[in-house]
This record gives C-alpha cells, sequence and structure tokens, in this order.
C-alpha cells in the first residue's frame, strides 16, 4: 500500500534529506495544504518545523510523493517519530496549479522543539542554514 507524503523542508529535491528519503519516490508535483499552518526555522540545528495549528501562518507550499511503507518507517526515523514532540500527521494538500485536495502524510514538530526560532512564519522553505545529522557536535552512527 502507498500513501501520499507532503514534504515542505530538507526532504525536498536538492535539500539534504532528499536523497536518504524520498529520492527513489514517484514525485507528484508541488502542492500547498488547503489550510494555513505556521511554519518556520528553528531549534539548534536551523530545521523548518510545521506545527499543527491550522488556520495559522500560511499555506504552505511544497512537494508531493508517492511512498510506500518502507518508505515511510525510514521517513519516521529521519523526522524522530516516536519521541516527544515529533508528528505524523495526516492533512489536505492542492496541487499550486488548481485541482482536486488529496490527503497527505505530513510530519510536523511541537513548540517545545522551535527553540531557538530563527525566522518568522514561511510559505515556502528556501533557507539552506539547515545543518545535516553527520555535521553536527556529538553526531554519532
Amino acid at each position: 500500500m502507498t500513501r501520499n507524503v507532503f514534504v515542505f523542508g530538507t526532504l525536498k529535491r536538492g535539500f539534504p534529506l532528499h536523497e536518504q528519503g524520498l529520492s527513489c519516490n514517484s514525485f507528484r508535483g508541488i502542492f500547498r495544504t488547503r489550510d494555513r499552518y505556521p511554519m518556520l526555522i528553528a531549534g539548534p540545528w536551523f530545521a523548518p518545523m510545521m506545527f499543527n495549528e491550522p488556520g495559522v501562518g500560511y499555506r504552505v507550499i511544497g512537494e508531493l510523493y508517492e511512498a510506500d511503507q518502507d518508505t515511510i518507517a525510514k521517513l519516521d526515523r529521519l523526522e524522530s517519530i516516536g519521541k516527544p514532540g515529533n508528528l505524523r500527521v495526516a492533512i489536505e494538500v492542492e496541487p499550486v496549479v488548481g485541482g482536486p485536495a488529496w490527503s497527505a502524510l505530513v510530519y510536523m514538530k511541537s513548540r517545545q522543539l522551535a527553540d531557538p526560532i530563527h525566522s518568522g512564519y514561511l510559505q515556502i522553505y528556501e533557507d539552506r542554514r539547515f545543518i545535516p545529522f553527520d555535521r553536527r557536535d556529538g553526531h554519532r552512527c
């Protein structure tokens, strides 16, 4: 079984986690959230974070992929699902060029992980300050 996965940050094409997470999956296009969500850059690693607070922020623009269960399990590990403050949520997204809404999984964080905050709310993630896992102090395999 496959699911749609909406990514808005470091899992997008051209960003640090894409190759590890989604490079072998079917790209469905550029989509945006149907509702507004707060998305910003935060934390010690300058990570893009979206909070599960519909109606706040912008309609976030990202990419939609078709992913199988193995890919979703890999993404869950990359996104620290199972650790406090890390969420996988189903939301509605729609193509930016227009068209019907699709259901998709998206990875969100709790505000407790957003310290310090490095930006205001963003509609699209284009920041290049993210520090990948292998470049962090104290990195362990």
